[in-house]
């Protein structure tokens, strides 16, 4: 079956019998002859013709002989390879089923001249060779009669319905198994560290891998409006993959936050900081994603204080004012304690400034694997979602 151009390909055997009262004899007469073969150009044939036929040639059966009984009857078995045209319906591709239908019928005669009636009510399917992608699940037969708009007489047809189920195991392996391999293999990008410099181009990777398979599928299947399943699962995973690598350079700008950053707002803090990081079990070397945070958290939340070096020095400094007195010692002229300011001051803002971005390197972190366990999560549903609607 060609899906694209909506054509089916058959290998019919064409069984015709009727009754020709006037090519009887008696058998006794002729040695007891009761059946002869004869070429069937030399006989009445009845026009019947597939309807459907897609055949740009438009070829019938082959020129084979007929058998002649002595009471007129005339059997004619005729192999013929039609092609006729088979609405195809994709939405459930590869898992779907096809309804193809094969009308005879006169092209000439109505109903009052030949009375078409099928002698079996299926097709028979005991010479039937297997197909490597179609499972053959039956071929019932239904007898019509229809008048058409032209004529008033009756024109009888035999429709066979073929009905086809594809045999899904080479899609499964050459074009679902590989997309949902690569679908999960996405949300790892959020697991890359930032400073790799390979986050952004592994989505772009997998999305253009995607993008392979779907033209794949394109390929294969009739221009028409419905999508089949595996196409709407590739468009879902594709959409999903450009909002994971969009999410992707978001992070990384709040991973790459210099000196200059502001603070963390404090509900970023107390909800991604805190919250998030526990969830996520994101934490610092010495942490524990299931202990109590360190000291640092709370270090965090008094601001741009200085750290613990920080304020020792200063109660050195202190201290060394208090049991000195300014006018007797030469380490308290004004202008070295303004360069040990100075320095001090330069100290602290450079403490402050690693502690934003430490800060800011840990909301990314976070954020990153916040994501990551939601876009497997939703690659987990739509595979499950795809599965279960296709059985």
């Amino acid at each position: 079956q060609d899906e694209r151009n909506q054509v089916l390909t058959s290998y019919l055997w064409v069984r015709q019998a009727w009754l020709d009262a006037h090519l009887t004899w008696d058998k006794d007469a002729y040695d007891g002859i009761d059946s002869i073969r004869i070429p069937s150009s030399y006989v009445w044939r009845p026009d019947i013709i597939l309807y459907n036929n897609a055949d740009d040639r438009f070829g019938g059966s082959m020129e084979t002989n007929v058998v002649l009984r002595s009471d007129g009857h005339i059997m004619w078995d005729s192999p013929a390879i039609t092609k006729s045209s088979c609405k195809v319906d994709v939405s459930y591709f590869p898992f779907d089923g096809q309804r193809c239908r094969l009308t005879f019928g006169s092209w000439t005669y109505n109903g009052n001249q030949i009375d078409l009636r099928n002698r079996l009510d299926t097709g028979d399917l005991t010479d039937f060779v297997e197909n490597v992608e179609w499972e053959v699940l039956g071929m019932p037969a239904t007898r019509n009669v229809i008048t058409y708009g032209c004529c008033s007489e009756p024109y009888p047809d035999v429709t066979y319905t073929l009905l086809l189920r594809r045999r899904a195991s080479f899609y499964i392996f050459n074009l679902l198994l590989p997309c949902i391999m690569v679908s999960f293999l996405a949300p790892l990008g959020f697991y890359l560290p930032a400073d790799s410099g390979e986050k952004v181009s592994l989505g772009v990777t997998v999305l253009l891998a995607l993008t392979v398979f779907q033209l794949l599928v394109a390929e294969s299947m009739p221009p028409s409006e419905s999508v089949p399943l595996i196409g709407k699962y590739y468009i879902a995973t594709m959409t999903m993959i450009t909002a994971s690598t969009a999410l992707t350079i978001f992070i990384m700008n709040v991973h790459h936050c210099g000196p200059g950053a502001r603070p963390v707002p404090p509900w970023a803090r107390w909800l991604i900081l805190h919250h998030m990081a526990r969830l996520c079990c994101v934490y610092e070397v010495g942490e524990s994603c299931k202990g109590p945070q360190r000291a640092q958290g709370g270090r965090v939340g008094r601001g741009d204080s200085g750290g613990p070096g920080e304020s020792l020095m200063e109660g050195e400094v202190g201290a060394e004012a208090g049991g000195c007195p300014r006018d007797h010692c030469v380490c308290h002229h004004d202008g070295l304690l303004r360069n040990v300011g100075y320095i001090a001051g330069c100290f602290r803002r450079h403490r402050a400034s690693q502690r934003r971005t430490g800060e800011w390197k840990k909301v990314a972190k976070v954020m990153d694997r916040f994501f990551m366990w939601v876009f497997f999560l939703m690659v987990f549903l739509m595979s499950v979602l795809v599965l279960g609607k296709a059985a």
